[in-house]
């Protein structure tokens, strides 16, 4: 059943994604809590007991390695699902255990089961691999704690992400959007929209005064072409971005209408594009890229990858041009234009969706491929490509906060407000969010001044009767008598930010809370904008297609590392480094700034003509 929505609603063959945990391996107990708390059916020791010894008594061969527990309205209270767990270990104490009361502990059944199912289903294989990987470093003489990087964007420590591990996915995109915002507020840039693309996918998030914006639930495994409720809901904190397959190794074809689709699916790595030379034999993205001219072999970067312009085309031959009548450079340029679109259109669809004008927001791209595509996207004034685009995620991670986001469901009306069990429940989860912030510092904990903790609350708000919720930032100190008052104001603002207005007369109630505890972001050192001040000489070109005019164009290729401060490169151009290539069409300039950054912006004539 899901969630009794069809993400197709006129496709009669709809096929939904595969369930994690299959038919035969769910188990149920005759227990039940209602949704205000109160026990309609006490837990039964006995019934338990014996599904105990049921998921015991299997073969070798055939033994759990992981278990997850989930209990209707357990979000409330979890008694029921920390009971069943301490009648598990004690007969399996070496199996791993999960329960949605820890978590996920938010309403909806299916996505809190579902993300409950995802943490069991990695939590062995994830174990095992961060214990060894924390021996292997010591062993070699690593002396520092080790920390990774979770989805919301913050660091956590091992033991952790041992117990959470689904809090990991997404961490690599997340990484990348700290770095974005990191840039952002060096150029005191206050509306941004980070770009990376890299191999298999391309992500785009809506960063706002330096925060990127957050979700407490998304989506992974789309099936559909990335289609919205395509894939499998996980619960948890998470950095928003929309994510579509339009990598560099995205594969291109025509589809029965005839038209030219660009993947999802992906030549990965191994075998990787068909220029690589390593035995793939479609097309993609980077083999367009060769064909234009917007990649070349002699400053492609890649040890031990000689690209191959002969085999790029005859991969979109025979996929794309032979099947639509056109010629090579034809079909690249097809292929390009339509990974240009998908995204562009996605970053449309999510501005729209959270209520923004894209028009105004500066972008930053970083990533492979992002530098290549980022100015073909969308119509924003400027762009921002910064040093080490290549590897942004990494960088990201060195500039991630220690961090920690608890989430709970709780509802509230705001005209019977309870403010002492609001002010409980949120000292609750500062309290756990806090542990797990100083448990990750203690590992690292040396003779340094103590680290300053920042904490941000929220509540997730909608007008009574309505499916969703739209978070409503709060503020530090504790509810009063008029804290219900307060709330709808706060409320009906965030939504008028929304959706333009307001709903006179409606019931506000608040569904779900959220505390996240961090350390402080350090003070960064801001950039002043530089103007260009002089020309750069150009000593080689090479012939490029420009999208924009639709021809051939001869654009100079400029290295980067030969650039200072304050030199201006006017399209078309290549600027190119090692892993990375930025596109400068006919009608855009670059300005080196201060930190290394290229402004790419209008060029002077076009800036005129608008």
């Amino acid at each position: 059943m899901r969630t009794e929505s069809r993400f197709e609603q006129y496709d009669l063959n709809l096929v939904l994604p595969a369930p994690l945990i299959e038919r035969r391996d769910r188990h149920v107990l005759a227990e039940r809590i209602s949704v205000d708390g109160r026990v309609l059916r006490p837990f039964d020791e006995a019934e338990a007991r014996a599904l105990v010894a049921h998921l015991a008594d299997r073969p070798d061969d055939e033994a759990y390695e992981a278990v997850a527990i989930g209990f209707i309205h357990a979000y409330v209270d979890g008694t029921h699902e920390r009971r069943f767990r301490d009648l598990l270990l004690e007969r399996l104490p070496d199996v791993a255990v999960s329960i949605s009361s820890e978590v996920s502990p938010q309403m909806r059944e299916f996505e809190r089961f579902n993300t409950v199912c995802a943490n069991a289903y990695v939590q062995p294989l994830m174990a095992s691999y961060l214990r060894e990987m924390d021996e292997q470093l010591q062993a070699r003489g690593a002396r520092c704690p080790v920390y990774l990087i979770h989805s919301g964007g913050g660091l956590m420590s091992v033991d952790s992400a041992v117990r959470f591990p689904v809090r990991l996915v997404e961490s690599g995109p997340a990484g990348g959007a700290i770095f974005a915002a990191d840039i952002a507020a060096r150029h005191g840039l206050d509306a941004v929209l980070s770009y990376d693309m890299g191999g298999t996918t391309a992500k785009i998030c809506l960063i706002e005064d330096h925060t990127p914006s957050t979700a407490k639930t998304f989506e992974v495994a789309r099936t559909h072409r990335f289609t919205k409720g395509s894939g499998m809901p996980i619960s948890i904190p998470v950095i928003e971005m929309i994510e579509i397959g339009a990598g560099g190794g995205s594969i291109a074809g025509v589809d029965v209408l005839g038209q030219i689709r660009v993947g999802p699916l992906s030549a990965g790595s191994e075998p990787g594009p068909a220029s690589y030379g390593l035995g793939g034999i479609r097309p993609t993205v980077t083999d367009a890229d060769l064909v234009l001219g917007r990649l070349s072999a002699d400053t492609f970067g890649a040890p031990g990858i000689d690209l191959s312009d002969e085999a790029a085309r005859s991969a979109l031959t025979t996929d794309v041009a032979d099947v639509l009548d056109l010629d090579a450079d034809e079909a690249a340029a097809g292929v390009a234009e339509v990974v240009d679109e998908n995204m562009a259109n996605a970053a449309r669809v999510h501005a729209v969706e959270n209520g923004k004008d894209v028009a105004r927001y500066t972008m930053i791209a970083f990533g492979g491929g992002a530098p290549l595509h980022a100015g073909r996207l969308c119509d924003v004034d400027e762009l921002l490509v910064p040093p080490g685009a290549s590897v942004g995620s990494a960088i990201g991670f060195l500039r991630a906060p220690f961090a920690y986001e608890a989430l709970r469901s709780h509802h509230v009306s705001t005209e019977e407000f309870d403010a002492e069990t609001v002010n409980r429940l949120l000292s609750d989860m500062t309290a756990e969010a806090t542990s797990f912030v100083t448990a990750a510092l203690a590992a690292g904990d040396d003779a340094g001044e103590p680290s300053v903790l920042e904490t941000e609350r929220c509540a997730f708000m909608r007008y009574a009767g309505q499916g969703w919720e739209i978070p409503v930032r709060l503020e530090g100190g504790p509810f009063d008598h008029l804290g219900g008052e307060l709330l709808a104001n706060r409320f009906e603002k965030a939504y008028e930010e929304f959706f333009g207005r307001a709903i006179a007369g409606l019931a506000v109630e608040a569904i779900g809370w959220s505390v996240r505890v961090s350390t402080r972001r350090p003070e960064v050192e801001r950039v002043a904008r530089l103007e260009a001040a002089r020309e750069v000489a150009i000593q080689r070109t090479r012939p490029i297609h420009d999208a924009g005019t639709n021809s051939v164009v001869e654009a100079a290729v400029v290295e980067r590392e030969a650039l200072s401060p304050g030199d201006r490169v006017g399209g078309p151009a290549v600027i190119v480094e090692p892993q990375t290539t930025t596109w400068v069409s006919s009608n855009r300039q670059a300005v080196v700034q201060a930190d290394g950054c290229l402004l790419i912006t209008r060029s002077d004539a076009e800036a005129s003509s608008r």
